[in-house]
């Protein structure tokens, strides 16, 4: 079971929000949307869900020896990205009567709620109105709504949204879970550190174009965009010598005895090597992979700049 989107364009008024964008996402993955506000993002969103439909290209999904054009709804979760629960009933009563929307018996609902809301600490609140719950606490209970009927696909639109860090550990931790059942999670998210932990690969979207499809490593590979050291001495570092040596080159001061520099692929590790040199006594020089948030703000940037010339 795979679904396909091929050559997939749509556009609203005079904005193309989607551009012949052609990925897959696999059975039991976790598969990450990422891009700026206004990617395109949402739009392609709204298509995989079946509520608008492709100007061009084609979405498809075989499953149970039938083709869809969209994930049916009766095997799919979903957090929107405008929120929908009532705020004046209790996170319970909310729970129960989105799992009996999709067909789940009541006495199975309310033993499955009381398991959720006992793992994200919610238990003690659980007959509250839910209006009395803080922001994070209310998208605890959208994330349980969203997948307490047992979906085989799950759309997660920013999950993470108004959630602490200890929160996000847990989603993270829930998650995995998900997929560990077998569910195929695909997520819309702007915390890069969250989505480097789960997702097994991603989509990266600017200006309703593919920018880059892959795992963090298919990426990291297909980027090449920069090489990033870490270079530490026997001795501490001059700053007015270091700013000088090394004008034009991206850098930042770790500590006393460190620095992290980014090279571009038309900076030379060889030509850097003496300027460091004059620096001190290098104790070692490392090569580091870029992190998915350098290497998407990189990717943006120059996505946006390219697109900018054209």
């Amino acid at each position: 079971m795979e679904l396909d989107v091929a050559d997939v364009s749509k556009q609203y008024a005079n904005v193309l929000s989607v551009k012949q964008l052609s990925f897959k996402v696999r059975q039991g993955e976790i598969f990450a949307l990422l891009g700026p506000n206004g990617a395109g993002k949402s739009s392609l969103i709204r298509m995989l869900t079946g509520f608008t439909q492709p100007d061009e290209g084609k979405i498809s999904l075989n499953m149970d020896n039938q083709s869809y054009s969209s994930i049916p709804a009766y095997t799919l979760g979903y957090l929107p990205e405008d929120r929908g629960l009532y705020p004046e009933k209790s996170p319970l009563k909310n729970i129960v009567y989105f799992a009996q929307l999709n067909g789940v018996s009541k006495s199975v609902a309310l033993q499955d709620a009381e398991y959720w809301l006992e793992r994200f600490d919610l238990l003690e609140r659980k007959d509250d109105p839910l209006k009395s719950l803080s922001k994070g606490n209310q998208q605890k209970i959208q994330l349980i709504t969203a997948v307490i009927h047992r979906p085989r696909w799950v759309i997660l639109d920013e999950p993470f949204s108004g959630l602490d860090p200890i929160n996000q550990e847990k989603v993270v931790v829930f998650l995995s879970e998900l997929k560990a059942k077998g569910m195929t999670v695909i997520l819309s998210a702007h915390q890069m550190a969250m989505v480097e932990k789960l997702a097994d690969r991603m989509l990266l979207m600017n200006k309703g174009e593919a920018v880059f499809y892959g795992s963090l490593h298919d990426i990291q590979t297909k980027a090449n965009t920069a090489s990033v050291l870490k270079a530490t001495f026997i001795n501490e570092l001059d700053k007015v010598l270091a700013k000088q040596l090394l004008s034009g080159i991206n850098y930042h001061h770790l500590d006393d005895l460190s620095l992290k520099l980014t090279l571009t692929t038309e900076q030379s590790l060889n030509a850097l090597l003496p300027l460091l040199a004059q620096l001190g006594e290098l104790q070692s020089l490392l090569s580091e992979k870029m992190d998915l948030h350098q290497l998407y703000l990189n990717a943006i940037a120059n996505h946006g700049a390219a697109s900018h010339v054209e």
